[in-house]
């Protein structure tokens, strides 16, 4: 069988602006992205169906019959029966969402989940981690970092655990080979902790789990880590973090707090960066939603930032609870910000511009660089896109 991550419409608005740059699929939660889980489970490579400018780096692969599976829902043995098991024109569905079709390859161009008309199964499962708004990749991460823990190490024994680390619940932590752990103290009472190959915690951090730190990733001396966090391929971290998720090739290597927050790829957080994740009031926190236009409600007390793709921000920034940066963003100067900055921003509370695109590109191929990896022409088709879609948000170019 052939199998494809199609991005929801209505899931893939509510995770703007991270699904600018990626299909849902490619989302990180927990230890592996979306579509690196259905992989491990399935045993099989995945393609994707998602918008047209990002179909060059995600590309499709169409056979005579194709399984789409919805890429905002995290796979599992038991649901993983249920999609097998589905016959041609059939749908996998959990109240109004589709979570997986058998469509033959006639029907793949003009597919949509809203108005397939074949033969809707509801599931027997309950607990499905379903990845629906830009909050639930902190506030699921808990459960996420469980399930891959158990996927990546079943069967598997950890790297021994040097003696000069302070050690709580060993049996819960996995330390692949090549990584190196010193003089630090990891808690794995409240949840597993994972140490990828060739990542490094420096001396000095205090970990409590659940927590992922994965390949080629760092833990900067004295690093202070509360779950459920995940800190992505390459990033570098310091300072103090709480249930946040970095995506990959992204720093926070200094002081400064981050908490109840995601951050995306190639991004930069300057020296003593601090956001909020609660309101002085404990009021709910709202965010702001490139579907609706405004800011929505969320449900959670503790909620902090949303940083996208190729954003940074300089030293001593500080964000307010519940604040959203745009794809490619650049924030600096005193105060804090607006809660919603817009796509390719320039400034801070003292006003912005517009990052010029080509010197955007300019400062991305540097970027890129320094961590080896190029910066080709399919990068800036996919941030030439977004720039175009995300005009009518830049207030100040009205």
């Amino acid at each position: 069988m052939n199998y494809i991550l199609f991005d929801s419409k209505k899931e893939r608005t509510n995770l703007l602006p991270f699904t600018f740059t990626r299909p849902i699929a490619g989302i990180r939660i927990g230890i592996l992205t979306i579509a690196e889980k259905w992989e491990k489970h399935l045993g099989e490579t995945i393609s994707y169906k998602t918008q047209d400018y990002l179909q060059e780096k995600f590309s499709i692969k169409i056979s005579n019959q194709n399984i789409l599976i919805n890429g905002s829902v995290c796979p599992n043995k038991n649901l993983i029966e249920e999609i097998n098991a589905l016959k041609k024109s059939q749908a996998l569905v959990k109240g109004d969402v589709l979570i997986a079709a058998c469509v033959d390859e006639n029907n793949i161009a003009s597919f949509d989940e809203q108005k397939f008309d074949g033969d809707r199964i509801e599931t027997k499962l309950e607990n499905i981690l379903h990845v629906e708004y830009c909050h639930s990749i902190f506030s699921k991460n808990a459960q996420a970092i469980e399930e891959d823990f158990e996927l990546l190490t079943k069967g598997r024994k950890s790297q021994a655990i040097s003696s000069t680390n302070g050690v709580v619940n060993k049996e819960r932590i996995f330390i692949e080979e090549n990584a190196k752990v010193e003089f630090s103290i990891l808690n794995a009472t409240d949840g597993p902790i994972y140490i990828a190959e060739n990542s490094e915690v420096m001396e000095g951090c205090r970990i409590r789990g659940p927590f992922a730190l994965c390949s080629n990733a760092a833990l900067k001396m004295g690093a202070k880590i509360y779950g459920a966090t995940t800190v992505g391929p390459y990033c570098k971290v310091g300072g103090e973090l709480n249930n946040s998720v970095l995506f990959s090739y992204s720093n926070k290597g200094h002081d400064g707090f981050l908490g109840n927050s995601v951050i995306g790829e190639w991004c930069n957080l300057g020296a003593d960066t601090n956001n909020s994740n609660l309101k002085n009031t404990y009021d709910e926190v709202k965010l702001w939603n490139y579907g609706s236009e405004k800011f929505d409600k969320t449900g959670l007390t503790f909620c902090g930032l949303m940083m996208a793709d190729h954003a940074k921000c300089g030293i001593n920034s500080m964000f307010n609870t519940g604040t959203v940066i745009g794809v490619g963003a650049n924030v600096f100067g005193s105060g804090f910000p607006r809660n919603f900055i817009p796509d390719f921003a320039w400034g801070g509370a003292q006003g912005y511009d517009t990052f010029v695109l080509n010197k955007f590109f300019t400062t991305a191929e540097m970027v890129c660089k320094r961590r080896n990896v190029s910066f080709d022409g399919t990068e800036k088709n996919i941030l030439s896109a977004v720039f175009d879609e995300t005009k009518k948000y830049r207030f100040w170019e009205k």
